[in-house]
């Protein structure tokens, strides 16, 4: 692996820090927004996030994707209010921190076909791309969202530090 496990761990911890930090932005009043009416509103999209990641680790582990166990998670989150959905997100530390001190060194570099598609990957390539990529894509989406709302004081500091910060003069 490139990144050692505790560097994955530290990762996934940051993107939870991060997350958390944008999500402590959001307007109450704009939870319902959506970009146009087939994207997920700002709810939506903090509920997807409270599940994609420890589900897809628990997938690579298995070595296939569980897909009622998907629907199950799904229903539970959905039946969420903000407050709680932030409070599962912020579980998620520990729990990427559980579930990825399980694999070995050999667990990361063994392949899977996670979805069955005839496409071979190692676990910790699958994990990489799809929990640690997903997780910055995900919170771009939401700072753009906050920005479409309005949060024009936010920067890149807050979407990839976690913190509010004046942005360097421009030199």
């Amino acid at each position: 692996m490139v990144l050692t496990k505790d560097e994955l761990i530290g990762s996934l911890k940051d993107e939870v820090r991060i997350l958390l930090h944008l999500a402590g932005k959001i307007d109450r009043k704009q939870l319902d927004y959506r970009p146009t009416p087939k994207q997920r509103s700002t709810i939506e999209l903090l509920r997807y996030l409270a599940v994609m990641g420890p589900m897809i680790i628990r997938g690579v582990k298995a070595g296939a994707f569980d897909g009622p166990a998907w629907q199950a998670a799904a229903a539970e989150v959905d039946a969420m209010n903000f407050d709680q959905v932030l409070g599962a997100i912020a579980k998620q530390s520990s729990t990427y921190e559980e579930l990825l001190n399980t694999f070995s060194d050999a667990d990361f570099r063994s392949e899977i076909d996670l979805f069955a598609r005839g496409q071979k990957s190692s676990r910790g390539s699958v994990i990489v791309n799809l929990v640690l990529g997903g997780c910055a894509a995900y919170r771009t989406q939401l700072f753009c969202y906050l920005k479409a709302c309005g949060r024009d004081e936010l920067n890149t500091m807050n979407l990839w530090a976690g913190m509010d910060a004046a942005m360097p003069a421009s030199v």
